[in-house]
């Protein structure tokens, strides 16, 4: 199953405590036609999503990136304009 690093965990839930988001939001993570995977943000689990909680950080990831991204990592920075950047490891 994907886990966080703490820095993914820590931008995931920024993004939850946000005063107008849901108590259920987290990040998605779903696969395109070819494969490729795709990160929004979502309110809540898409029907069939498998959900990872932890640290009170939420990621649903719907059925075909939740096989890709099966024994990897998620981990998340910010660039020099404060954007979010994205990486998948290895688990150790």
């Amino acid at each position: 199953m994907l886990t966080l690093t703490e820095n993914a965990c820590d931008i995931v839930k920024r993004y939850a405590e946000h005063p107008d988001t849901p108590d259920e939001a987290g990040l998605r993570i779903s696969t395109t036609p070819g494969d490729q995977l795709t990160v929004s943000t979502a309110d809540q689990p898409v029907a069939g999503d498998q959900v990872v909680d932890q640290g009170g950080a939420k990621v649903f990831l719907d059925q075909s990136a939740a096989e890709q991204l099966d024994a990897m990592m998620l981990d998340a920075s910010l660039d020099e304009a404060g954007n979010v950047q994205f990486g998948i490891l290895a688990q150790a």
